[in-house]
């Protein structure tokens, strides 16, 4: 199991962190998503380290950003 932990920019909301959550976790081998509103940090459980622009890519479909 890896873990990996990300910071994404623009959320807002509970609605913002079921959106990052939902996405993330569509990912092929995610097995837990955690979101922090208030830090905007998310932390990723997965089978196999995650390629980052597959990351990037959940969160753009999300409609926020990680940040650089």
């Amino acid at each position: 199991m890896t873990t990996s932990t990300i910071t994404v920019v623009g959320m807002t909301c509970g609605h913002c962190v079921k959106a990052v959550t939902q996405e993330v976790s569509a990912i092929d081998g995610v097995t837990h998503v955690d979101v922090d509103l208030q830090s905007g940090r998310v932390t990723i459980e997965s089978d196999a380290p995650l390629d980052a622009s597959t990351i990037e890519a959940a969160v753009d479909e999300a409609g926020y950003r990680v940040a650089k």
